[in-house]
């Protein structure tokens, strides 16, 4: 893939794709596990495969995969590979180490990118971020003028954007996703997941009850237990109520006296929960299909005036398009860790394939590296400036960076304080 090539499937092409298969690392038929949903359930559903309905499970949805492609642009930006633009809040250390830091959220991992509260909630040099000359490129801006948010955070125009919660509200600037990514387990069968644990110290059920110290500590010694009207208070907690005990109660002790609220004891070996609910117990699969697609008539929608500049809406659109293969590229050079025994690879039987898709549908393969990648970035970017229009990258990684308002600040610390404080306890 070269800087001609892209500039023609731009102006022509339908898509660009890709279209991989991959095996668990452990080997074929080695079981991994899906993300779970609400109601700790599997995203499951029949898909037509090769002319075939067949079972499969969502390993990871369009949300994840764009937020992948993100983190990998970040990353090569940080690293020097590229220069593109980048929106950072950095939040001040708090006083209090146990807290921890929260550091700087950019655009790139801001969940809704630019029109995230996050950066809406900040301070541009000590005014609000949206009233300021950079964030008022969202008010006004939509397909027919993207040039402000190209200029700020192309990624957005690439991987979606609504600004929903800006001055106008559902009416807010809203594009729609160029580059369409998802990973599917085919053929999928869920399997079981024994759920077992011996602890070593060998501490028995009827030890308790335990109870909480003032310092948080479990002791089954009631007169070192937090007090309350002749009370002692049990360890666990109770629909997040404090639970008290009568040390001299001849009543069967509640849960929240039992050893396993201090995660002391054995766990009898189970494939199903408390709730008598089968223990999630991941999948087996024919392969994984991951496939990602960027949408050219997607692009040729957005314009880029400029006054006094002809040119500027191809060289733009080739910008994005780039931008686009090169998040995805990227993402896969850093493999296909999804998360916690969801490790892919590459199926040597099968070999992924880049392809232009033409306006007939035809395909014509390409290949391309990161290092590629980057360099094509570089060279599109470097032919929209000499067509008029560039955008605000800085030459170092933390680009355009906002403070964040006293108001943030403290609903932060608040939250990292409450969580602090429940650590353990439900």
């Amino acid at each position: 893939m070269d800087l001609e090539t892209l500039n023609k499937a731009v102006k022509n092409a339908a898509a660009i794709r890709l279209r991989a298969r991959l095996q668990p690392a452990g080997g074929i038929g080695d079981k991994v596990f899906p993300p779970t949903y609400e109601g700790a359930t599997y995203a499951e559903e029949q898909r037509v495969i090769d002319g075939q309905r067949v079972p499969c499970v969502l390993l990871d949805s369009v949300q994840s995969q764009a937020n992948r492609m993100e983190l990998a642009l970040l990353a090569a930006h940080r690293a020097g590979r590229i220069t593109i633009p980048v929106v950072g809040v950095t939040f001040p250390p708090f006083e209090d180490p146990a807290l921890g830091t929260v550091g700087t959220i950019t655009s790139l991992e801001a969940p809704h990118r630019l029109a995230d509260a996050i950066l809406r909630d900040s301070l541009n040099e000590g005014v609000k971020f949206r009233d300021s000359a950079a964030g008022k490129c969202l008010d006004n801006a939509s397909t027919t003028d993207a040039t402000g948010l190209y200029r700020l955070c192309p990624t957005a125009l690439v991987m979606g954007v609504w600004d929903s919660t800006g001055p106008r509200g559902g009416l807010g600037a809203k594009f729609q996703r160029a580059l369409v990514g998802e990973l599917v387990g085919v053929d999928a069968q869920k399997g079981a997941k024994p759920a077992s644990r011996i602890d070593p110290l060998g501490i028995q059920l009827g030890a308790g009850p335990v109870y909480r110290t003032a310092e948080g500590l479990p002791t089954i010694d009631a007169s070192l237990a937090v007090q309350k009207d002749g009370k002692a208070l049990l360890f666990g907690k109770k629909k997040k109520e404090d639970v008290w005990w009568d040390p001299k109660s001849s009543k069967e002790i509640p849960d929240e006296g039992r050893p396993s609220k201090a995660n002391h004891g054995n766990v009898t070996p189970s494939l199903k929960n408390e709730k008598g609910e089968l223990n999630h117990g991941g999948i087996t699969m024919a392969y994984a299909q991951q496939s990602v697609v960027i949408s050219l008539p997607a692009l040729r929608r957005l314009s880029f005036p400029v006054t006094g500049q002809p040119n500027t809406d191809h060289a733009a659109r080739t910008v994005l398009a780039a931008l686009g293969l090169c998040g995805a590229v990227l993402s896969v050079d850093q493999g296909c860790d999804l998360r916690s025994r969801c490790l892919l690879v590459p199926d040597i039987a099968h070999p992924a394939t880049w392809e232009i898709v033409g306006a007939d549908g035809k395909p014509s393969p390409f290949t391309l590296t990161g290092d590629q990648a980057c360099a094509l970035l570089k060279e599109a970017v470097k032919a929209a400036v000499a067509a008029g229009l560039m955008w605000t990258a800085k030459d170092k990684a933390d680009g355009l960076t906002l403070t964040p308002s006293p108001g943030l600040v403290a609903l932060v610390k608040k939250s990292r304080e409450l969580a602090l404080h429940t650590a353990g306890e439900e």
